[in-house]
Parts: structure tokens; sequence; C-alpha cells
């Protein structure tokens, strides 16, 4: 009987302090997420303004592609022009 209670004295300190063990670092994980909202405010600050540089970016992209389209249906209008009267037939 004494050693039943023994070991069950040992099984209950063995589950209280694996319980105080978890809770403590229960507890350090919540205090490193508050102190960790800054830094994400922070990221996602920094995540905005990448997006909205590449959002710049690809707008000049955009305009220099629509000018380069222009000068190149430009260029090729005198050639479309001068094809059309070469492919002519004239009336008989």
């Amino acid at each position: 009987m004494r050693e039943i209670a023994i070991a069950t004295l040992f099984v209950v300190t063995g589950w209280m302090l694996k319980s105080w063990l978890s809770h403590q670092e229960r507890m350090k994980e919540l205090s490193m997420a508050k102190q960790g909202l800054g830094s994400a405010e922070q990221r996602l600050a920094r995540v905005e303004a990448a997006v909205e540089a590449i959002a710049i970016e690809v707008e000049r992209i955009g305009e220099g592609q629509r000018y380069v389209t222009s000068l190149l249906s430009e260029r090729e209008q005198p050639r479309l022009e001068r094809a059309r009267e070469a492919v002519r037939i004239p009336e008989a």
C-alpha cells in the first residue's frame, strides 16, 4: 500500500510539474506574440510600400509598351500603303 501511495505522489508531482512548465511556455509565447504585433504592422507597411512600387513600375512598363506600339504602327503605316498600291490591279 505504501508503494502505491509513493508512486501516486510521484505521478501527481510529475503531472503538476509538466502542467506548470507548459503554462510557462504558453505565457512566454503570448508575450512574444504581443511584442510581435508591432513587427507585424511594420512588415505590413513594408509590403504595402513594395506593392505600390511594383504598381508604379508596371504602369511605367505599360506606358513604354504603348509608346513602342504606337511608334511601330506609325512606322508600318507607309509600308502598308505602298504595299496596297503595289497590289492594286488597274481596272480595265
